[in-house]
């Protein structure tokens, strides 16, 4: 039986596709059946490749999902990998690229890791998501980075409640909140002000966005914990998305609900590495300090 692959890119730069194509050859020629979602095979233009539709099924059966780009086709790929367990592997095509596992100059590497089996698979924790109006769920999904909730008018505040546990924390007039996994929190959740957390840790990041409060400090809960967000009834309307992909309009009254997410995605990591170099590396992080070695 053929090893599977399923290779995810973005072929909108011409680049990425001359990189997924090199790795869909290599894979082929090491034996591997290569899947390609069938929006992007026109692009790619590999024949011998399997076109599949980009839903559950695409990775369903694979050994591991290959994803070029960067972070925003890795959380592509992690909407395939996860619901059946597939390892997700990222080569960083982007600029950032935060959650790949490997740049663009170690590409050979890592398809010969993938070849070889040289690799583990660890699990990043996830967050499960539910809107509803007067108890009717509307809109059910997953984040690996971060859910938000943000105001749907941009020249009016919006009004949300806080709550965690089921118990009131605080009412914000804001722009918005963000509940992030510790995957998210060097992504959205950085910005808005809240702290960087190492991803083998579990907990929930809480962080109001441009909040006119005198209370407006993130927060970290346990990863057990269940986040209410509820949109003030008299308010302006405001938006739900999660990971910056799946969007849905909050109408006033409508109660946002994050818990931990029931499945992880799985990530390939092809080496040891410490996440502190990571940081350093990906923010360019004077580790020296502002001054280096200067002395008076």
């Amino acid at each position: 039986m053929s090893r599977v692959a399923l290779l995810v890119t973005h072929t909108g730069k011409r680049a990425n596709t001359e990189h997924a194509r090199t790795v869909a050859l290599d894979l082929a020629s090491a034996g591997f059946e290569v899947r390609i979602l069938a929006e992007e095979a026109g692009d790619l233009e590999l024949p011998g490749t399997v076109p599949v539709p980009a839903d559950v099924s695409a990775a369903e059966g694979a050994e591991i999902v290959f994803a070029l780009g960067g972070d925003g086709t890795l959380l592509r790929g992690a909407e395939l990998a996860r619901p059946v367990g597939v390892p997700l592997l990222g080569i960083n095509l982007g600029k950032v690229g935060f959650l790949a596992e490997a740049e663009i100059g170690d590409l050979d590497q890592a398809v010969k890791d993938v070849v070889d089996r040289s690799y583990t698979v660890d699990e990043r924790m996830t967050v499960d998501v539910t809107a509803s109006l007067h108890g009717t769920v509307f809109a059910e999904s997953f984040a690996l980075n971060e859910v938000s909730v943000e105001k749907g008018d941009r020249a009016r505040m919006l009004e949300v409640m806080l709550s965690v546990e089921g118990r009131p924390l605080s009412r914000y007039g804001c722009d918005g909140m963000v509940v992030a996994t510790p995957t998210g929190s060097t992504a959205y959740a950085l910005s808005a002000g809240g702290p960087v957390v190492w991803p083998d840790l579990e907990a929930l990041i809480v962080c109001p966005i441009s909040a006119h409060a005198l209370f407006s400090r993130p927060l970290v809960t346990n990863p057990a914990a269940t986040i209410g967000i509820a949109v003030d009834p008299y308010t302006t309307s405001a938006v739900l998305c999660c990971d910056g992909r799946r969007v849905w309009d909050l109408p006033p009254g409508s109660e946002v609900t994050v818990r931990r997410g029931v499945l992880p995605v799985r990530v390939a990591r092809l080496r040891p590495g410490s996440f502190t170099d990571r940081l350093v590396a990906k923010f360019a992080l004077p580790v020296n300090g502002w001054r280096g070695n200067s002395r008076g």
